[in-house]
C-alpha cells in the first residue's frame, strides 16, 4: 500500500467521540491495529499486507492524530481513546477482534483489553507504554513543546526537510531503518496534524494527555486477563526497554509468548514487519477461535 492507495481507501465512521478515519484490507475474522504517536493507520500497511487472506484488517487513526475528525473539546486521553475503540467497533457491528497495538497505541490497547476482554480473540502488544514507567524520558521535551503549543513547528520543519524527519532528532530515532520514512510517508504522517490550528491543538492535547495513572489503574484487570496474548519486543528501542515487556509477561496471565527482536526499534512493525508477522501468523492460527 502506497500513500495514494491509503488516501483512496480511507473511510470514516461516525461515533460519539468523532468521525473516525480508518482503512480496511483483506477478509476473514477482524484484526484491529492501533498505532502510536505521531503516526496513523498507514503505519500498519506492511503487516496488513502480510496477513492478506487470513484477516479482515482495520487500522484506525486515533483521536488527535491522522485524519480522524474530532471537536476541540473532545477528550483525547488514552482512557477516552479506549472508549472510542468500543464505539468504533459498535458502529461497524463488530463483536470480536484480534487486537494489535504499538507505542502509545499499545497502552490504549491495554486499557481497552482490561475493560473489554470478551471482545478479544487475541491480544498482541509490541513496544509500548507500560504501567508506571512512562512517558519515556526521551520524549519529555516533546511533551513540553506540546504543552507550549510549539511542537507543531517541529513537525512543519520535518515536512519542509524530510531528511530532518529521518534524523535521530526527528522521527528517525524510532526506526532501525529510517529510510522507510520516505518523503511521501512523512507527508502522510505529519500533514494532517499540521494542516489547521485546530488539528495542531488536538495533536498537542494528545501529547499532553500522557499520564501513567491511566495504565496503573488497570493493573488489577490485567492480572485477571486470560485472553491469549503475544508480546513482540524490539530490543534496540531507546524508549521502551525489554523490562517493560517482562513486566507485561509477569502480569498478564494470558501471555503465551514473549518474542524478543534484536536490531529493531520502536516502530519495527513498519521497517521490520516480518519480525512481527513471523510470530503473529502462527499465534493467530493457534489461539484465535
Amino acid at each position: 500500500m502506497n500513500a495514494a492507495t491509503f488516501h483512496q481507501q480511507r473511510r470514516f465512521i461516525e461515533t460519539p467521540s468523532g468521525r473516525i478515519a480508518y482503512i480496511e484490507h483483506g477478509s476473514g475474522p477482524v484484526a484491529l491495529f492501533i498505532h502510536g504517536v505521531p503516526l496513523n493507520g498507514f503505519h500498519w500497511r506492511h503487516v496488513m499486507a502480510g496477513v492478506t487472506g487470513a484477516r479482515r484488517c482495520l487500522a484506525l487513526d486515533l483521536m488527535g492524530l491522522g485524519y480522524t475528525e474530532i471537536s476541540s473539546t473532545q477528550d483525547v486521553s488514552f482512557t477516552a481513546q479506549a472508549r472510542m475503540i468500543t464505539q468504533f467497533l459498535d458502529a461497524l457491528g463488530i463483536e470480536q477482534v484480534d487486537l494489535v497495538g504499538n507505542d502509545s497505541g499499545g497502552a490504549i490497547v491495554q486499557i481497552f483489553a482490561a475493560h473489554n476482554a470478551r471482545r478479544l480473540r487475541t491480544l498482541t502488544l509490541t513496544n509500548c507504554d507500560t504501567h508506571d514507567t512512562w512517558p519515556p524520558k526521551a520524549i519529555l521535551p516533546w511533551i513540553d513543546a506540546a504543552r507550549r503549543g510549539v511542537l507543531v513547528d517541529s513537525f512543519r520543519k520535518m515536512l519542509e526537510s524530510p531528511n530532518f524527519a529521518r534524523s535521530r532528532a526527528g522521527l528517525g530515532a524510532a526506526y532501525a531503518d529510517p529510510s522507510v520514512l520516505t518523503d511521501e510517508t512523512v507527508r502522510v504522517y505529519l500533514e494532517p496534524v499540521t494542516s489547521t490550528p485546530e488539528r495542531a491543538n488536538n495533536m498537542h492535547r494528545y501529547w499532553t494527555s500522557m499520564d501513567c495513572a491511566q495504565t496503573v489503574a488497570i493493573e488489577p484487570q490485567l492480572r485477571q486477563l486470560t485472553v491469549p496474548t503475544l508480546i513482540v519486543w524490539a530490543l534496540d528501542d531507546m524508549f521502551f526497554p525489554v523490562s517493560d515487556a517482562q513486566w507485561l509477561q509477569r502480569t498478564i496471565p494470558g501471555v503465551k509468548q514473549l518474542v524478543e527482536v534484536p536490531s529493531a526499534k520502536l516502530f519495527f512493525p513498519e521497517d521490520h514487519s516480518d519480525a512481527l508477522l513471523e510470530p503473529l501468523r502462527p499465534f493467530w492460527e493457534t489461539h484465535s477461535h
